[in-house]
């Protein structure tokens, strides 16, 4: 089986650190993307959603994934992002609390850069929530 070496690196800590058989992020375009090994070198901007990794072994894994960056090179894939979570590791009630914040942030008249940040926040929060209820956690 091809395998490539992966690492996910977040804000607080490594999420995955080993080989992988492949490695699904969410497309800025609103899909996904799957890197297998010996995928072309390349830099992939990382928006929040549903990220999906299956190792050398075969076990999956089903997180959500906020935003960063991939780096593939030589075979080798760097994952630098703000937060990778598996679903039992989201907090549902602070996801909702987010969202709520973030829609009303939306209702107020704000300068341009500020709506964009709440609807950011607003998109991370139901990416939380659609990881969290998708796997029934």
């Amino acid at each position: 089986m091809n395998t490539f070496k992966l690492k996910i690196i977040t804000i607080r800590k490594y999420f995955f650190n080993g080989e992988a058989v492949s490695l699904t992020l969410p497309h800025i375009d609103g899909g996904s993307e799957c890197f297998l090994a010996n995928h072309e070198n390349t830099v992939f901007p990382i928006i929040p959603g549903e990220m999906k990794v299956v190792d050398k072994d075969g076990k999956t894994y089903d997180a959500f994934v906020g935003d960063g960056f991939l780096e593939f090179i030589n075979n080798e894939a760097l994952v630098v992002c703000a937060s990778a979570e598996l679903p039992e590791e989201i907090d549902e009630r602070r996801a909702k609390e987010a969202m709520i914040r973030a829609e009303e942030e939306l209702r107020q008249e704000r300068s341009i850069q500020e709506y964009n940040i709440s609807q950011m926040n607003m998109a991370r929060a139901m990416e939380r929530l659609k990881v969290k209820n998708r796997h029934k956690i």
